[in-house]
């Protein structure tokens, strides 16, 4: 059958890791603009990111040369509200704006998300970030001023992007400050779903021809082998990994199997009057959800674990990331030998888009977007200014070969937007893990990135990917 007509084609990006501009036109600072632990050793920082800022007519002009009908952004809190609330910032409105229009003239949908990880770091000082309901308030009092001045502009909104894997890698220092406080770190998710919660009632009332979701990192679960001890573990996982993140927001409750992890892991959910009312009155209209692979999971009996000797960790190496996924009384993430190897030697699961497509469709029954897939890697730059990414084309291809059948299938989906459209600052790993459609000419250096020109070149995915648009699909 292929893909549908009115199928939606285009990329992501995120504020904080393209936008650069850290301190321009009274945007205020973010988390990521100060804190260090964002920010592996020898990677630059976000400042000055892509300069998507200064770039972004020159950008979305090229999102539309391949055909983009769907264009994935954030907007930047800090811009809009430099302290995180009270005064709004005009300049910020502004630019978004501005973007909105640019997008809209080139026929591009903005699909917009609400919060990407950029939190003011004036709510961090003041609230203690998420560990406190004021900020929680806060969040929903900006999306108030985005719906206000943007409703006319926008009908696609996503709420808050991964939010899940903020708390399931979490236990380090992702959001706690601190190792093994599983309780305040899985409490600051309770606090998310419900502040996303009312912003998906806000967005309704105040915004009645825009569509809302949220945007969690999901994959497919697999057992590690026929034990049923395997197969109950992947179950768990992926109701811990998965389900917990997504069910709140369209069932209103949680996952009952989640509550025998919380208890052996002394984790109490602070559910206050009004939560679950909140959750059961803020239903999405469809699931964005990114989807780069998979977790192949081995039952794991508890025992006390001690994450210190981790604080501080490099997460490019992947037995940081990998130890991380332990979670003593579920089980814990292992090899799976059975995945294709890319031709740089990269092994990637391209049926996890269509398993986890299916599985969403079938336990929600709404209709779901991808909002993030791609494979990060460093690109050369050559003198005549090519980039040959063959390998990236080759696992979006694998991707989109089994998005297809997945659709066929019954998965209820409805766009596709990899990561990334151009170049931008990965998370921790700087610019050098590239993912992009367009190469960005810029080092890990941030005093050359303050005067870079950071020139804009096509790699060969760029072409590829115009032709996948172009005939719908077809030719892939």
């Amino acid at each position: 059958m292929g893909f549908p007509k009115d199928f939606m084609w285009g990329a992501s990006s995120s504020s904080a890791q393209i936008e650069g501009a850290y301190d321009v036109d009274g945007k205020g600072l973010t988390t990521w603009d100060y804190d260090k632990k964002h920010i592996n050793p020898g990677c630059c920082s976000f400042k000055y990111a892509s300069d998507f800022y200064h770039h972004y007519k020159e950008d979305i002009a090229l999102m539309a040369e391949m055909g983009f009908q769907v264009f994935r952004m954030s907007v930047s809190w800090a811009r809009i509200l430099p302290d995180g609330e009270g005064a709004v910032n005009p300049k910020g409105i502004e630019f978004y704006k501005n973007v909105f229009a640019e997008c809209h003239k080139h026929g591009i949908e903005p699909l917009v998300t609400i919060y990407h990880f950029d939190l003011p770091a004036a709510l961090e000082e003041k609230y203690n970030g998420w560990h406190s309901r004021k900020t929680a308030e806060a969040y929903v009092n900006y999306c108030r001023v985005l719906f206000e001045n943007f409703k006319d502009d926008i009908r696609y909104w996503l709420t808050n992007n991964e939010y899940n894997v903020m708390i399931y890698y979490g236990a380090v220092d992702m959001l706690t400050g601190k190792a093994n406080d599983l309780n305040a770190l899985y409490n600051t998710g309770h606090l998310q779903l419900v502040a996303m919660a009312k912003a998906i009632a806000l967005c309704h009332e105040l915004c009645p021809d825009a569509k809302i979701g949220p945007a969690p990192n999901l994959c497919a679960c697999y057992p590690a082998s026929a034990d049923p001890k395997d197969t109950i573990a992947a179950m768990n996982m992926e109701d811990l990994r998965n389900h917990m993140w997504v069910d709140p927001l369209v069932f209103g409750a949680y996952p009952k199997s989640v509550f025998r992890y919380f208890e052996l892991n002394h984790i109490v959910l602070d559910i206050q009057e009004g939560d679950m009312e909140a959750l059961a009155n803020g239903k999405p209209d469809f699931i964005g959800f990114n989807c780069y692979g998979n977790e192949t999971v081995e039952h794991c009996d508890y025992y006390e674990i001690d994450w210190s000797s981790m604080v501080g960790g490099d997460n490019r190496d992947m037995s940081y990331l990998v130890k991380l996924t332990e979670k003593p009384g579920v089980g814990r993430a292992v090899n799976n030998p059975y995945f294709p190897k890319g031709e740089d030697g990269h092994a990637f699961d391209p049926s996890c888009i269509r398993i986890t497509a299916r599985k969403l469709s079938d336990r929600y029954h709404l209709p779901l977007i991808i909002t993030e897939n791609g494979y990060g890697r460093p690109d050369v730059l050559e003198g005549d200014g090519t980039v040959h990414d063959s390998y990236r084309i080759e696992h979006l291809r694998g991707m989109i070969e089994e998005m297809r059948v997945g659709m066929d299938e019954g998965a209820l989906l409805f766009g596709y937007c990899p990561w990334s459209a151009v170049d931008l600052v990965s998370t921790r790993e700087g610019i050098t893990k590239r993912y992009g459609f367009i190469y960005v000419d810029r080092d890990e250096d941030d005093e050359k990135a303050k005067t870079s020109p950071m020139k804009r070149y096509r790699k060969d995915s760029f072409y590829w990917y115009r032709k996948v648009i172009a005939t719908n699909g077809e030719i892939v």
